[in-house]
């Protein structure tokens, strides 16, 4: 459902929240927790930055941690910076043309299940993932 960019954002987002309080957490200590390449998980991290949703620090205690508190951080804030939560153009079968007026054959049963899915991302917090027992996802 997400693209792996997605993911690995909100497993990131994840991990800082729980690590809240502790200061700046450097990209080394995220990666390798959760088993993602360095690299990558960066520019990942540089972005979210860039849209205001960590606060990087720069310097040998630098880091990142949450610029949002946890429990006014939408879930769809942290995967909307990667990947189109709207789902305007795309069909679940591919069509270039898909709407309520030229349907395809999954287009009305889908866009139920992706209605949900949307609501589940707009409203639903970084902590009340926690709220409801979930961990930081690793590996």
């Amino acid at each position: 459902m997400l693209s792996q960019t997605a993911e690995y954002a909100l497993r990131a987002v994840l991990y800082l929240a729980e690590k809240a309080g502790d200061g700046p957490v450097r990209v080394e200590d995220v990666a390798e927790a959760l088993s993602v390449p360095r690299n990558y998980l960066s520019k990942i991290l540089h972005v979210l930055a860039r849209g205001g949703i960590l606060a990087s620090t720069r310097g040998p205690h630098g880091g990142f941690e949450l610029a949002v508190p946890a429990n006014r951080l939408v879930l769809a804030d942290v995967v909307g910076a990667f990947d189109e939560l709207e789902g305007r153009g795309t069909c679940l079968l591919g069509r270039t043309s898909c709407s309520d007026r030229a349907p395809c054959a999954a287009h009305h049963r889908w866009k139920e299940v992706s209605d949900t899915v949307r609501s589940f991302f707009r409203h639903t917090t970084v902590a009340e993932l926690f709220e409801q027992g979930a961990e930081a996802p690793t590996g």
